[in-house]
């Protein structure tokens, strides 16, 4: 979407929405950044920084924006490959490792949730320190669910070329 606005729009129009998210946010970095941004928006506005330079600030946004779009198609392109070298496996085990993988994030996702809602209801007094280590953990967990999003994707894409 970054690089939609970035080719039709431009930074000024693009900083000028991040401003205004971004100052909605109460964090000090968070004002600092919009204020910035809207010291950008008067120095464009009175003239500061010239047509030129703002031009060749978009195009080297989209530069990078196009740069970045073929990193994310590559390291599409090479999951993809070896979803499908994993699919022609004749060895089981290969066969087998999305359930086996989906089976496992389930129950690690059964087993924190359940530890939480324990925590929650008889442990009310460590509530914020556990409810922290798991926001810690969301990363990992983002990671994790992500793998499984595309394990179940692809699955669904092999069952229909099945049909």
């Amino acid at each position: 979407m970054i690089p939609v606005l970035l080719a039709k729009l431009g930074i000024p129009v693009l900083g000028a929405i991040l401003s205004d998210a971004i100052g909605k946010i109460e964090h000090p970095a968070a004002k600092s950044a919009a204020k910035a941004l809207r010291d950008l928006d008067n120095a464009l506005l009175n003239g500061q920084i010239s047509n030129e330079q703002m031009a060749e600030a978009n195009r080297h946004a989209e530069e990078m924006a196009t740069l970045r779009m073929k990193e994310n198609a590559e390291a599409l392109a090479e999951i993809n490959t070896s979803l499908r070298t994993e699919i022609s496996s004749e060895d089981m085990y290969v066969r087998r490792m999305r359930p086996t993988f989906g089976y496992l994030m389930a129950a690690t996702w059964a087993a924190q949730m359940f530890g939480v809602a324990y925590i929650l209801v008889f442990r009310t007094e460590q509530a914020s320190v556990v409810l922290n280590a798991v926001e810690s953990l969301s990363m990992i967990w983002t990671v994790g669910l992500s793998v499984l999003g595309i394990y179940v994707y692809k699955r669904s894409e092999d069952k229909k070329v099945g049909l």
